[in-house]
């Protein structure tokens, strides 16, 4: 049409240039008129191997599967990153967490505008893609120990997390469309192969890239630590190739013009329809049907009652965001869980945030055993299983998924350490004196602890909790070594872990109080520090480029986090002599104190012992939480998202999707909403989100009783494409649908 208008304007110029009065009217003659070229048949787009499919749609599933590894694999070790790079606490890591998810999810809406009433999808997916790499870009960067302080890498983070939320979501409504355009109307069953293979991508790239991308991180140090700036780079070089890929394809693609929002007609429809209602609001002026006949005086009559059949599975709707607050925590709270368990499976040793590979894989196999077993011999039964009741039962499965997570995390609990609340520290006694001694508080309220005798090189069974009067207070402790009886005094602060050591000093005995770190072991890896008895500074040498240096004469060296495994020979050195010493097994999520000790004639030799205890519950208790929840996800997203498609127009197919995608982000802030702000102990937070789940499931299993289903021939079409009489019937048969 445009090279057409353009052909026509310059004749229509040289016409006007010659023409008189006497001639303006004077029919011309066909001979002095050049015939037209004959139009040239449209080239038909290239197919795959003589098939029905276009060759553009290879660019656009590659460039899905590299979107959605970098998307994921960046996702996957997020959380960790805010534990253990930025220091942030777990409530915060885990609100930052969902305040991105969620963005990821209101941003589509933003997307689709654009492609709609303005670029169109090639230019959006084009423009955002490169949002969305410069976001990766300056992620990555963020994640560089070398570059700036924590201020700038906060900073760098929380930009480049923006910007990857405005490119994930912007494209995220345009790239499965525009495969959809590519299709001729005649070859609908290709077109719907072809969405399963595309779905078959974001699988695929979520499941590789949460397998692959924890290794990236835990596996390979960079500059002394975890490697989150390999572990960001590797999904940012994704998603270079996915532009790179999908900008390949231009010449092959079918481009569709915008042609305008119909979220934003809807939503302007909408309110119309409200407003005019109050304005008209006098009791003189007689009443409509439904609500929505209110938007007449504006709106077409086929929108209306497109957007009456949309509120009605809308209203559906508002329960959603209560199951996918559940779903949403598995890269967060299930991840933060999985980092203070025993990650070796005898065959393999997982990263705490590669359990996540899980739901992607536990989807793609439940997907057909329900689709194929479940759901044919439920039938057989002769149940009535809906879609409806589906989704229902679908968040039973999540409301159980819960309840196995707040079991094992009490479990967890029972084997963890006392934790020290306001005006308490947590104190352990250690003896390195050559005879027992017996150690007491003085003081009112704590002169009843520590009155066992401590034997030489040995600790106090377990750690006592001291009760103290001020936010910080010195204690006086009496030590009873032999006949002798040694007072000492020593200044603490609430909230702390300490070490009261004992020390041999001449003929008589000393001790000296220690500072225990807080959350010195990451993701489940092992921690050491070491005590020098010696009378020479030891250096040692713990491998992988980690090494420290203890003083001499009870020197307490810094805690170093190290890789997990047997330790049998770690080389150490003195200013005149080299020794090596058997640490023997550090295992998960462990802290150990080894004292270095020369007593006996076989030279140095270390004595170990825990201040904290290894993990003991296994990551493979994870295995039934993340079967109820992927089980449930199956019967709730899949079903839901099919049933209300059926239960739309299809003018409402694009408002659905955003509206499905808005629950999604809706469920990420009541995530974030509770973390921040509930207060409760981490059990007890995941009991609260499976009672809540419990109360919506009743709400939406009342809802669902009243619900009237629209069968597939009561849809409505546009009005071009129906019959006379079917259009006349269509307000009493609207009427009827819409009463609830």
């Amino acid at each position: 049409m445009l090279e057409e208008r353009e052909r026509v304007k310059p004749a229509m110029n040289s016409f006007q240039k010659n023409e008189s009065k006497e001639t303006f009217f004077s029919p011309v003659s066909t001979e002095e008129v050049p015939p037209r070229p004959p139009k040239l048949p449209k080239k038909p787009p290239p197919k795959i191997c003589g098939s029905n499919y276009p060759l553009s749609i290879v660019f656009i599933v590659v460039n899905e599967f590299c979107e959605r590894f970098s998307y994921y694999g960046m996702k996957a070790v997020l959380t960790l990153y805010f534990l253990y790079f930025l220091h942030w606490n777990e409530d915060t890591s885990t609100s930052v967490y969902h305040a991105f998810s969620s963005l990821c999810y209101f941003t589509p809406i933003l997307g689709a505008a654009i492609a709609d009433s303005w670029l169109g999808k090639f230019k959006t997916i084009i423009s955002l893609s490169l949002v969305y790499v410069l976001g990766h870009v300056i992620k990555s960067l963020g994640a560089l120990p070398i570059l700036g302080g924590h201020i700038v890498h906060t900073v760098l983070s929380l930009t480049g997390l923006s910007l990857i939320a405005l490119g994930t979501g912007g494209i995220k409504p345009c790239v499965a469309a525009f495969g959809g355009d590519q299709f001729e109307k005649k070859h609908e069953e290709e077109r719907t192969r072809y969405f399963s293979v595309f779905y078959l991508s974001i699988n695929a790239g979520s499941l590789i890239s949460t397998f692959i991308t924890p290794m990236l991180r835990g596996d390979v140090q960079c500059f002394g630590e975890d490697c989150y700036a390999l572990a960001f780079g590797v999904p940012g070089l994704l998603m270079v190739i996915a532009l790179v890929v999908f900008a390949m394809g231009s010449k092959m693609y079918k481009k569709t013009p915008p042609e305008g929002n119909v979220v934003t007609q809807v939503v302007k429809c909408i309110w119309f329809a409200i407003s005019n209602r109050f304005k008209n609001h006098s009791g003189e002026i007689p009443k409509r049907q439904h609500w929505l006949d209110w938007a007449a005086e504006k709106y077409p009559k086929q929108l209306i009652m497109d957007v009456k059949a949309l509120t009605r599975v809308l209203l559906l709707y508002i329960p959603l965001p209560m199951f996918w607050a559940l779903l949403e925590q598995q890269g967060s709270r299930w991840t933060l869980q999985a980092t203070r368990m025993n990650r070796n499976l005898g065959f393999i040793v997982l990263q705490p945030d590669q359990m996540q590979v899980l739901n992607p894989l536990l989807v793609l196999i439940f997907i057909p055993l329900f689709d194929l077993v479940i759901y044919p011999l439920v039938s057989r039964c002769g149940i009535n299983f809906s879609s409806l009741r589906k989704m229902a039962v679908g968040m039973i499965l999540a409301c159980l998924a819960f309840a196995v997570v707040a079991v094992v995390e009490i479990k967890i609990n029972e084997m963890a350490p006392p934790q020290p609340g306001p005006q308490e520290i947590v104190l352990q006694v250690l003896n390195l004196a050559d005879d027992e001694v017996k150690v007491a508080v003085l003081g009112d309220e704590n002169n009843a602890l520590l009155t066992e005798s401590i034997k030489s090189f040995q600790k106090m069974p377990h750690p006592s909790k001291l009760h103290l009067k001020t936010e910080s207070q010195n204690f006086q402790f009496h030590l009873k070594y032999r006949n002798l009886s040694v007072y000492t005094e020593h200044s603490v602060e609430e909230k702390k872990w300490y070490t009261l050591v004992i020390r041999k000093d001449g003929e008589n005995i000393s001790s000296m109080m220690v500072k225990d770190a807080e959350n010195i072991t990451t993701d489940g890896m092992t921690a050491v520090r070491f005590v020098n008895t010696l009378h020479k500074e030891v250096n040692i040498n713990l491998g992988a480029d980690i090494s420290l240096s203890v003083g001499e004469d009870y020197g307490v060296s810094a805690y170093k986090t190290v890789q997990i495994g047997e330790y049998p020979e770690v080389h150490c050195r003195t200013e005149d002599d080299d020794f090596s010493l058997n640490l023997g097994l550090l295992d998960f999520g462990a802290v150990y104190l080894f004292v270095i000790t020369n007593n006996t004639n076989q030279g140095p030799q270390v004595w170990k012992t825990e201040d904290i205890p290894a993990n003991k519950i296994s990551i493979a208790w994870q295995l039934p939480q993340y079967i109820l929840v992927s089980a449930g996800e199956v019967m709730f997203s899949v079903t839901g998202l099919e049933f209300s498609y059926s239960q739309a127009p299809s003018s409402m197919k694009s408002v659905l999707q955003a509206a499905w995608l808005l629950t999604i982000g809706v469920g990420n802030v009541i995530v974030l909403a509770v973390a921040q702000f509930s207060g409760l102990v981490q059990w007890a937070e995941f009991i609260l989100f499976s009672c809540l789940l419990l109360l919506v499931f009743l709400i939406f299993s009342i809802m669902g009783y009243y619900y009237v289903p629209v069968k597939s021939e009561d849809i409505m079409e546009p009005e071009d494409k129906r019959s006379p009489h079917i259009q006349e019937d269509m307000t009493n048969l609207d009427t009827n649908n819409t009463k609830l």
